[in-house]
């Protein structure tokens, strides 16, 4: 696509011609630490992590009843044993299981070498010692093995994985105690223009507030970053020289939000190509078509439109893959979903948009999307009623209701 905008007949660089230059510039951090687990959460993994002990460690009973040797029942009648002691969850049986014994065993308790079989404690009947089981009483049954779940040396973790509450689970369970991780991404966040106004201080004519730099913080809320918010830098190209020019002596990527569009008072692209690089500027979406990436001195450079919307369709489709792929995490890829449109949806050809939609699912399971409102990128309360992009590719003219559409939903795919 042409942009209509500018004088020049440079065409736009499609989403996936964009993220595929920033992929090409980005090569994962390699510095690492050390961290106990209780503190692992959300980190990139920097080695494989293999089980040191098998899992479950012993042969242990899957619930409370009385285990006993399949060669002392009998299949065809009920049957007598006598009981021989307790195993405990957390205290064993320590005696040697008789022929024509049983135990009273309860879950998780470690199951004797010489009994293979549990029943379920409301299948017997006990009078004393004398453990009754009844006729079809099934053997080999209920019984967890050793290393059922995993196998001693047994691959838990690779590299690359981000540790989930689920992994920490997992780990714990195998014993590991501390893991390798990479360190996080250090970013440097800011906003640029002289139109903003400070939460706390009263709005006048002319003046807004700045909302990009919560929106970003919240974005930026992952274990794996250490993202730095610095504020509100005027619309001045000395102070966003320095600003960047400093920045980049400190941190891994620096994101800035307004500046990055052809007005008078838009100087991010003349900056960063004076600075250094700029990789590519201006893509064929909506909204988001105003941005930058580049290099400063080895850092990262994004420079984020300034509407509000723009700043997160921009974040979401190219600076959280570009994050991810700095932070070493495995490649994700991203959740599309079809839903069916309930209401028409307006778009020209040209460009490939992301609009706020708010799905929801029928009683038949089917997923409906319709939209969440206003779709100018200035409109932050769609963007807050949404729950997902509805993602319309370059060539489509408007869809009606009942035609299928494709889906992001946010929480699924940042």
């Amino acid at each position: 696509m042409i942009d209509a905008c500018s004088l020049d007949s440079k065409r736009l660089l499609t989403l996936q011609e964009a993220l595929d230059n920033i992929k090409a510039n980005i090569s994962a951090i390699t510095d690492t630490e050390i961290l106990s687990l209780q503190n692992a959460l959300g980190r990139v993994l920097a080695a494989d992590i293999y089980s040191p002990i098998n899992l479950p460690f012993d042969r242990n009973a899957a619930m409370d009843g009385y285990a006993y040797a399949s060669a002392d029942s009998n299949p065809e009648q009920d049957f007598t044993l006598t009981l021989a002691g307790t195993s405990w969850a957390g205290k064993p049986f320590t005696g040697q299981l008789q022929p024509g014994q049983c135990i009273r065993i309860f879950t998780g308790a470690v199951v004797p070498p010489e009994a293979d079989s549990v029943i379920m404690q409301e299948h017997v009947t006990a009078a004393g010692q004398n453990i009754q089981f009844p006729v079809n009483s099934k053997p080999l049954q209920n019984i967890r093995k050793a290393g059922e779940d995993i196998q001693q040396a047994e691959l838990l973790c690779k590299v690359g994985r981000k540790l989930s509450t689920y992994d920490i689970g997992l780990l714990a369970a195998a014993g590991v105690a501390e893991v390798k991780v990479l360190r996080q991404v250090k970013i440097a966040f800011f906003s640029t223009g002289d139109e903003l106004t400070s939460l706390g201080q009263p709005l006048v004519s002319g003046k807004i507030y700045d909302s990009n730099r919560y929106t970003l913080g919240g974005l930026l809320t992952d274990p794996a970053y250490r993202a730095i918010d610095l504020g509100v830098i005027p619309d001045d190209p000395q102070q966003l020289e320095q600003q960047f020019t400093k920045s980049a002596q400190s941190y891994d990527v620096i994101i800035s939000t307004g500046g990055a569009s052809v007005g008078d008072a838009d100087y991010v692209k003349d900056i960063l190509a004076r600075c250094d690089n700029v990789n590519f500027w201006k893509l064929a979406i909506k909204p988001g078509k105003p941005m930058a990436f580049g290099n400063i001195n080895g850092c990262h450079f994004f420079g984020l439109p300034g509407n509000p919307v723009a700043v997160v369709v921009t974040f979401r489709q190219l600076v959280a893959p570009a994050l991810r792929e700095l932070s070493g995490t495995n490649e994700v890829k991203k959740l599309r979903l079809k839903a069916t449109a309930t209401s028409p949806l307006k778009k020209s050809p040209g460009r490939q948009e992301f609009l706020r939609g708010i799905c929801s699912q029928n009683d038949n399971g089917e997923l409906l999307v319709t939209s969440a409102g206003g779709q100018g990128s200035h409109i932050l309360s769609s963007m807050s009623r949404s729950n997902c992009f509805i993602v319309l590719p370059a060539e489509c003219s408007g869809i009606q209701a009942g035609d299928i559409v494709t889906i992001e939903p946010y929480e699924l795919f940042l």
